[in-house]
């Protein structure tokens, strides 16, 4: 007799290949061993930002007795973020746009529930970050991959067009997009509102768009940035500071409505917020990250260091013979395996201690991730191992042929 849900199970089988990866695998044997080179996830290896431990050193102290009552999204940093958030993407954001969330796949997991019903479905782009897919099946939504489109991996439009059934509620965008660190143009962004106008006249239904944008401010060689939020009215936007900030644990982000959205849609979202998030746990940040969400929002990661980084990997993988995306945003590299047997590559780089994300998690079994939170001396240890491991399956595919 089945005992967890049909839906968890779901996700569960979804969840297994980044679970199996974490918990059971020659990575989980090592994990945090402090000689390994983990280019992972998106973890520090350094200490934290000063100023974020000052933040919340400060702001853990009660200045009252409903220092840590309950707290819902504030109405003073709702106010604060959307003369923020105006600011940054030029659009014109009211206090209720906003609601606090503890990070991104809260927010994430919010939009779902107010948006998709039992069955209906949510279009997302391959390769993707791997908890898209489970977290539509946890809500009882049906997933809809499409591939990203050739060498540079821009959104294919005629794909999603294709997806679109009578069914479809959502498209998910990802920019700068985990993990091929594409950006996408306003162009791209125009093209795509457009299609989900035609598309959405021909079902007879709105289909939403939610723009994921925890990399937004993570950006190389001064690249601009467009919110599909700008070009298409019916867009959610989920935001992490675990990004920004390099420090995941603490959870702090937002999800924000379109303030180009029409009034009776977006007063049916912002009247629905509040009771969504209690219903699916409390979404929201706990009170010491609200206090400090002020100091936090002009803190940065080193974006000095992390191009550096870029570069000096970049050349050097590519040097030792693989394929590597120069990535627009975010502090990924995607890389394809010099030919040969991904895995094969995957275990050889294990054996001397360098762990990168394996293209499988991501249904690109060729390619793999770094993360480039990595210290520079564990970089700097790692690219011997690249290349010498490059060097050596090559001679034995050629040996062999």
């Amino acid at each position: 007799m089945q005992v967890v849900s049909n839906r968890v199970c779901a996700a569960v089988d979804s969840f297994e290949p980044i679970r199996q990866f974490y918990f059971d695998s020659r990575y989980a044997e090592r994990r945090g061993a402090p000689d390994i080179c983990d280019f992972t996830f998106g973890n520090p290896h350094e200490m934290p930002l000063p100023g974020l431990v000052e933040a919340i050193r400060y702001h853990v102290v009660p200045h009252n007795k409903d220092w840590f009552a309950y707290k819902a999204s504030e109405p003073e940093l709702q106010t604060f973020l959307a003369e923020r958030l105006t600011q940054e993407l030029s659009l014109p954001f009211e206090p209720a746009d906003i609601a606090l969330t503890n990070g991104a796949m809260a927010a994430i997991a919010v939009a779902f529930r107010l948006l998709l019903d039992v069955g209906e479905e949510a279009i997302f782009s391959t390769p993707a970050w791997f908890c898209y897919e489970p977290m539509l099946l946890a809500a009882d939504a049906v997933p809809r991959k499409v591939r990203l489109q050739g060498e540079r991996y821009d959104l294919d439009l005629c794909a999603i067009e294709e997806a679109i059934s009578s069914r479809t509620r959502l498209v998910i965008i990802n920019t700068p997009h985990n993990p091929t660190g594409r950006i996408y143009s306003r162009d791209q962004l125009v093209a795509l509102a457009d299609l989900l106008d035609r598309a959405s006249e021909r079902i007879g239904r709105r289909i939403f768009l939610l723009s994921d944008e925890p990399y937004r401010r993570i950006r190389f060689d001064g690249h601009d940035f467009v919110s599909p939020a700008a070009v298409y009215p019916w867009t959610l936007i989920s935001y992490s500071y675990g990004k920004v900030l390099l420090a995941p644990g603490q959870r702090l982000g937002y999800l924000a409505l379109s303030p180009l959205m029409p009034s009776a849609d977006k007063q049916a979202l912002q009247s629905s917020l509040f009771a969504t998030q209690m219903a699916l746990g409390w979404c929201f940040p706990n009170a010491v990250m609200q206090y400090a969400l002020p100091d936090l929002e002009g803190l940065s990661i080193d974006m000095h260091t992390l191009s550096a980084k870029r570069a000096r990997m970049t050349e050097a993988l590519e040097q030792a013979g693989y394929e590597v995306l120069r990535p627009e945003g975010t502090f990924y590299l995607f890389c394809r395996y010099p030919g040969g047997d991904g895995e094969q590559y995957w275990d050889a780089l294990a054996d001397r201690d360098v762990f990168v994300m394996p293209g499988r998690v991501m249904d690109v079994p060729d390619h793999f991730r770094i993360s480039l939170t990595g210290s520079e001396p564990m970089i700097e240890r790692s690219l011997p191992a690249f290349a010498e491991v490059a060097h050596a399956i090559q001679t034995e595919r050629q040996a062999a042929e």
